[in-house]
C-alpha cells in the first residue's frame, strides 16, 4: 500500500511517501519557516536530493509545491494520484471525540474544525492539509491520527484540573497532551534499545520533543502517565512563540488593569511570546548563533529553556519513582547539542551524567550521549511520525 503521510506543524511540513507493511520510504522531505521569506524546502528520492530556499506564505502553498513535485517529469516519484491509497494525516487536537485512527469524513472535519480555538497553531493547518489532499489525491482514503490519543492513559489525577467538576463531565476540559505520535514512537524504540542493550526491564522514561513546538511525557511500562501540555497545546515548557507555563493571574492583569483584550493576549501568548518574545528570533538556530555571539537576551533564553526543562524532568522522576532514560527527539532535541548541554548540566542528582564528546557526534541513528558511569542513560532517538502514522493508516484500512 502507498501511503502520502502529511505532517503539517505550526511552521512546518514534513511528508513521506511509504510502501507498508514494507515501510520502504519512497520519498521524504520537509518545508520549514513557512511564513518567512527563506523557508527550506527538502524533496529526497532514493535517485534525488533537492534543496531550495523560497518564501512559502502557508501551508496551502507548501502542500501545493509538494504534490507538484511528487509527480514531477524529472524527479516524481509517481505518474498519477491514483498510485496512491491513502492519506495519513497528523491531527493535533481530537479533543474527546477521538481516541483512535479515523477515516476523514465531513463529520470528522468539522470537528476538528470546532477545536481551532484549542490548538490555533496546528489544527488550521491540520485541515488546510485535509482539504488539499482530498482535491490533489482524490482517489485515495483521507485519515486522521491525533496526536492527543496516546495520552488517553494519563490518569484522572493527573489530566483532571481543580476546578469544578462539572467542567470535566460537561464540558470535557482537562489534560489531552500532545505530540503523542512522536512521543509513542520514540519511547517505543527507546524501551526496546534499552531492553536489547542493557537487560532493563525497567520502563521509567522521560522523552523530551522539542521543535518549534515542545513538550515532555512521562511514560511508565510504555504508557503515558502525565504530560507537559494540557487541554491545549499552549503551556508547559518554553516554545517558539508560546509562552508555556504562565501565572493566570497574569493574563487578568492584563485585561483588567492594562486594557487588553482576550483576543490580543491569546494572540500574544501563542505567536508572540516563547523564544521569540525573548529575543526577537523564533529558530533556535538564529538564537543558538546570537547566544555564541553574546546576545546577552538569548543566552538568557537558552538558560530559561533548559530551566524549564529541568524542572519537569525533577518532576517527572518523582511521578515515575524513578528514571531510567531521558530521551531527546524532535529537531532540536536531535540536533542541538547545545540545548542538550544546558539541560544536562549539574543533574547528577538524578544519575544524569552527559558525556560532552558524544553529545557533538551527529547521528541518524539512536544513541545514548551518556557517561559510562551514569546511572540514568541519556538517549538520542530520532523520531519518525510518518512511520508511526502510516503503520495506523495500515492497521486502520488493512481489513
Amino acid at each position: 500500500m502507498k501511503i502520502v503521510i502529511i505532517n503539517a506543524g505550526s511552521s512546518s511540513i514534513k511528508y513521506q511517501l511509504i510502501t507498508i507493511p514494507e515501510n520502504e520510504v519512497i520519498c521524504s522531505g520537509m518545508i520549514d519557516r513557512i511564513g518567512l521569506e527563506t523557508s527550506n524546502l527538502t524533496y529526497v528520492t532514493k535517485a534525488t536530493k533537492l534543496e531550495e530556499t523560497l518564501a512559502i506564505a502557508n501551508h496551502k502553498i507548501g502542500l501545493e509545491k509538494i504534490a507538484k513535485l511528487l509527480m514531477d517529469e524529472k524527479v516524481g516519484v509517481i505518474k498519477s494520484t491514483d498510485e496512491i491509497e491513502a492519506v495519513g494525516h497528523r491531527v493535533v487536537h481530537g479533543g474527546s471525540a477521538f481516541s483512535n485512527t479515523v477515516i476523514i469524513t465531513n463529520e470528522v472535519k468539522d470537528k476538528i474544525r470546532q477545536l481551532f480555538d484549542l490548538a490555533p497553531l496546528h489544527n488550521p493547518a491540520n485541515l488546510e492539509g485535509i482539504n488539499v489532499a482530498e482535491a490533489i489525491f482524490n482517489s485515495a482514503q483521507q485519515v486522521a491520527v491525533f496526536d492527543t490519543a496516546f495520552h488517553q492513559t494519563i490518569p484522572v489525577v493527573a489530566h483532571k484540573y481543580a476546578v469544578p467538576n462539572y467542567l470535566l463531565t460537561e464540558n470535557k476540559i482537562r489534560v489531552y497532551g500532545f505530540h503523542g505520535t512522536s512521543h509513542k514512537y520514540v519511547s517505543e524504540q527507546a524501551i526496546g534499545y534499552l531492553q536489547q542493550n542493557f537487560k532493563n526491564k525497567g520502563t521509567k522514561i522521560i522523552t523530551i520533543h522539542l521543535g518549534n513546538g515542545c513538550s515532555m511525557t512521562a511514560i511508565k511500562d510504555g504508557k503515558s502517565i502525565d504530560h507537559t501540555l494540557g487541554f491545549a497545546p499552549m503551556n508547559g515548557l518554553i516554545m517558539g512563540t508560546r509562552s508555556g507555563d504562565i501565572d493566570q493571574s497574569v493574563i487578568f492583569y492584563l485585561v483588567n488593569s492594562l486594557g487588553y483584550s482576550f483576543e490580543t493576549v491569546n494572540d500574544m501568548l501563542q505567536k508572540q511570546s516563547g523564544m521569540l518574545g525573548l529575543t526577537g528570533y523564533s529558530d533556535l538556530r538564529d538564537i543558538e548563533a546570537n547566544a555564541e555571539a553574546g546576545n546577552a537576551d538569548c543566552q538568557l533564553a537558552l538558560a530559561m529553556n533548559a530551566y524549564r526543562i529541568k524542572k519537569y524532568i525533577g518532576s517527572y522522576t518523582a511521578v515515575l519513582n524513578g528514571l531510567d532514560a531521558i530521551v531527546f527527539t524532535a529537531g532540536i532535541g536531535e540536533n542541538s547539542s547545545y540545548i542538550r548541554k544546558l539541560v544536562c548540566t549539574e543533574m547528577e542528582y538524578f544519575g544524569i551524567e552527559l558525556d560532552q564528546g558524544k553529545n557533538e557526534v551527529r547521528s541518524k541513528k539512536i544513541r545514548e550521549i551518556n557517561k559510562p558511569e551514569s546511572k540514568t542513560k541519556i538517549l538520542i532517538v530520532p523520531t519518525n511520525e510518518e512511520i508511526e502514522i502510516a503503520n495506523q493508516v495500515f492497521e486502520l484500512l488493512k481489513n
